[in-house]
């Protein structure tokens, strides 16, 4: 449960990053409070559908994993990102990313600030 909520956290870290760096992703609410407990719920979306689809697309995609050498993840990432703020509209959260290029960008900084916030919280259960 431990590592369940560290790594929730470190999502919604990475989320308020790619919020904070790029004008396209947009996270609204009427105060700082609303504003957390939103960016919580959205990290949880994106995790389920981290653990959910992500592995679905990913072997429906293996041969352009493959051809690309690994750099079509960034289309999966960004893809993934795309579902989690159409899902996010769809549960009345306060959560958009607007575009493709902007999901691919927000879904490489997401990867990035995660990994390093994974690297330096502690985890195991």
């Amino acid at each position: 449960m431990k590592n369940f909520v560290v790594k929730t956290i470190a999502n919604a870290g990475a989320l308020a990053v790619a919020v904070w760096l790029l004008d396209k992703i947009t996270l609204t609410g009427d105060s700082t409070g609303r504003q957390i407990g939103t960016l919580l719920l959205v990290a949880l979306l994106f995790g389920l559908v981290n653990l959910l689809v992500k592995p679905i697309v990913k072997l429906l995609t293996l041969p352009l994993f493959i051809l690309t050498l690994g750099l079509f993840t960034l289309v999966v990432n960004a893809l993934m990102l795309l579902l989690t703020s159409w899902l996010a509209d769809r549960l009345d959260l306060s959560f958009h990313v607007d575009g493709f290029w902007t999901a691919v960008l927000g879904g490489l900084i997401i990867s990035i600030v995660s990994w390093a916030l994974n690297a330096f919280l502690p985890d195991g259960d």
